[in-house]
């Protein structure tokens, strides 16, 4: 990744008011799945959702991922098999109870929701309270292609342990809806999937060769990207273009869209976070539950 893309990324994230990384060095303190109500509450305690786990199996698994040992969390109704499965990708800050928390939310929707730790192998962002750190240190070493191969080992493992794959879908929220983006033109499988504000354009590099709106045209699986008009890291004429790119590709290109919300932020379902909007949040999520059903992952 080149310093622009990480300069740009930093703005992203922390917003013009540079109160972010405040509310992440809380945020971050929590351990996968539990710990964070407690470290969070002083700040967000009136916005924060709390999806109890009663009735569902959840908690960490480890995915095997030719020969290493991915960690991931799994939230799925408790006793049931031939379940659809969700893949959740992260924000750049990893696998914390927010995502946890999301992964439960579709558990009590009757999915298998695995969230796999995507940044492992370059660092673990819960132990960074720098914003530049984190994304200079982690975030901008970790090629796609890798993250394409942990996705895949993830779906294998979702196949042997109750999903049934042949209802995949994968959702993910900033950084993970690039990568969301990216996974529906990477593997066939893919039913549907919904991207949240995830960058469609940017600079090309060796470990980033391409951006979503490189490969647009051969999406395998239609994607509902679901935007923020408020949001100032991505500016509306780049999801024009890509609406463009879309119109002329594959036929699961052409069955995507967009759903922009004019007044929310990015980050906008981020419910920990000073940017989250109850009701864009709301209506986005139930968009994405009809959304899998209508194109078979649910």
């Amino acid at each position: 990744m080149q310093r622009q893309q990480i300069e740009d990324l930093a703005a992203l994230l922390t917003g013009p008011s540079g109160t972010e990384g405040t509310t992440r060095r809380t945020a971050l303190k929590a351990a996968l799945g539990a710990g964070y109500a407690a470290a969070a509450a002083p700040l967000m305690a009136q916005t924060a959702i709390r999806t109890p786990s009663d009735g569902l199996t959840v908690g960490e698994v480890m995915i095997d991922v030719a020969g290493f040992s991915m960690p991931a969390y799994r939230a799925a109704p408790a006793g049931r098999t031939g379940l659809p499965v969700v893949l959740v990708l992260s924000e750049i800050f990893g696998v914390h109870e927010y995502i946890a928390d999301t992964a439960r939310r579709f558990a009590r929707a009757g999915y298998l929701a695995i969230a796999p730790e995507l940044f492992i192998r370059q660092g673990d962002p819960q132990s960074y309270g720098e914003m530049a750190r984190l994304i200079a240190e982690v975030i901008a070493k970790v090629p796609d292609a890798q993250v394409m191969g942990d996705l895949d080992a993830t779906v294998r493992w979702a196949g042997a342990n109750g999903g049934d794959v042949s209802k995949l879908a994968v959702t993910g929220f900033c950084w993970g809806g690039r990568q969301t983006w990216l996974y529906a033109a990477h593997n066939p499988q893919v039913k549907a999937a919904v991207a949240w504000y995830g960058r469609l354009v940017g600079q090309t590099s060796e470990l980033n060769p391409r951006h979503p709106v490189d490969v647009a045209g051969a999406l395998k699986a239609p994607v509902l990207g679901l935007y923020g008009g408020a949001d100032t890291g991505i500016p509306l004429d780049t999801v024009e273009a890509m609406k463009k790119a879309l119109a002329a590709g594959s036929p699961a290109a052409r069955q995507s869209g967009f759903v922009v919300y004019p007044e929310a932020p990015h980050a906008f379902h981020a419910d920990y976070r000073p940017s989250f909007r109850a009701e864009p949040a709301q209506d986005g999520w139930n968009r994405a539950l009809a959304w899998f059903r209508q194109h078979g992952a649910g």
